[in-house]
């Protein structure tokens, strides 16, 4: 067949290109080994562990679990301040630029607001005036 299947074919005889050479297989054998005596080691030593301190964690729950509960809820009010403080400065300096004339982000649909506001209470006014001066009507 005198057609080449690749522009990069070199013959059947090169192979160096196609597989990793000897001394970067060693290597990542030597690196799967090594990772692998570590990990069973930490488990090894985690379910020992686990063995060992399993009575000190069920002696000690009665005070553990009322501990972590105060932690938890502690932490999540102090990060609940947090973000409710940070919102609120937020939206005083909103307010303050919108005050200020500086247009931030929204305050075309605020002045939307206002102007129906303003739109539907001189509405009702003038219907108010219309049956005040006519109660017959």
């Amino acid at each position: 067949m005198g057609l080449k299947m690749a522009e990069g074919y070199h013959g059947m005889g090169n192979k160096s290109h196609d597989y990793a050479s000897n001394s970067t297989q060693v290597l990542g054998a030597a690196a799967l080994v090594t990772s692998g005596v570590i990990v069973l080691f930490l488990a090894g030593l985690s379910a020992v562990a686990l063995v060992l301190l399993a009575p000190v964690l069920v002696l000690l729950s009665p005070i553990l679990i009322p501990v972590g509960a105060l932690i938890f809820g502690t932490v999540v009010g102090l990060l609940s301040a947090v973000c409710f403080g940070r919102a609120l400065g937020f939206c005083v300096r909103w307010f303050y630029n919108y005050v200020n004339g500086r247009r931030p982000s929204g305050s075309d649909q605020v002045e939307y607001a206002r102007m129906r506001v303003i739109d539907t209470a001189s509405h009702a006014k003038d219907k108010a005036k219309l049956r005040h001066a006519a109660p017959g009507a």
